[in-house]
């Protein structure tokens, strides 16, 4: 594995990007910051973080997607391994908020976002940037956020972390060959207030109840309404509210 280790940079994800505009970058080369200071989140939301206390890393994937519409498939594959690493590490009650933030209890550890790029030759280039609050104990600012340190009491070796991380992708990215329906029922089983009735906002400020009841296979939200119906959300079409 390679690991291009950095002070500071704007963003992880876009000097990644830059780098393997460059063909002969290695699959799942690394790269990782002590500072970001453009850090994204999903549809350009922000992803802030205290300068040397979380673990902030890209990592570049190739030769895993082949269509568009495979795209969610990154997004499972990376999100259970992120939430098999924690389990790991006996963080609590860890789940999946939909798409891809990863909760222990209902506090925010971590967010992913994944950028894919189209190379001419109709190959799929994928940047999964992943966000852990690793060693921050301060989230005065962030009510529905929380960190590794503050759930189990300890501080943690992000390097060690970056690399275990790294290691169940690639774990995950072979066991897709054989066993996606074992992965996707995994991802479905690990989906935050699954089956439980609880309050959206839509887009146009709306609020309404509705059931979470899984996935669509390319990443649309299923829930089920008052009336009985299932719609399906793009991310960001809703909030959870909770």
């Amino acid at each position: 594995m390679k690991l291009i280790k950095l002070d500071a940079i704007d963003s992880t994800n876009d000097f990644l990007k830059a780098l393997s505009s460059q063909d002969q970058q290695e699959n799942f080369t690394v790269v990782t910051a002590e500072n970001q200071t453009k850090g994204k989140g999903q549809m350009g939301g922000k992803w802030e973080s205290e300068v040397g206390k979380n673990l902030i890393m890209s990592v570049l994937v190739k030769d895993f997607l082949f269509n568009n519409e495979q795209v969610f498939d990154l997004s499972i594959v990376v999100s259970l391994a992120v939430t098999a690493v924690l389990k790991s590490l006996n963080i609590p009650d860890i789940s999946i908020k939909w798409p891809n933030d990863i909760l222990s209890y209902n506090k925010k550890l971590a967010g992913i976002l994944i950028e894919n790029t189209i190379k001419s030759d109709g190959r799929i280039v994928s940047v999964v940037g992943i966000g852990i609050n690793v060693n921050q104990t301060d989230y005065i600012d962030l009510p529905n956020a929380s960190s590794l340190a503050v759930i189990s009491g300890r501080f943690f070796d992000k390097e060690t972390l970056a690399i275990l991380i790294v290691e169940k992708i690639k774990e995950n990215i072979q066991l897709w060959q054989t066993s996606s329906n074992d992965l996707w029922k995994d991802y479905f089983d690990s989906l935050f207030k699954k089956g439980v009735p609880m309050p959206f906002k839509n887009l146009n400020d709306q609020n309404f109840m509705g059931i979470i009841q899984g996935v669509s296979p390319i990443g649309k939200l299923q829930v089920l309404l008052e009336d009985d119906s299932v719609v399906e959300f793009e991310i960001k079409e809703v909030k959870m509210l909770y």
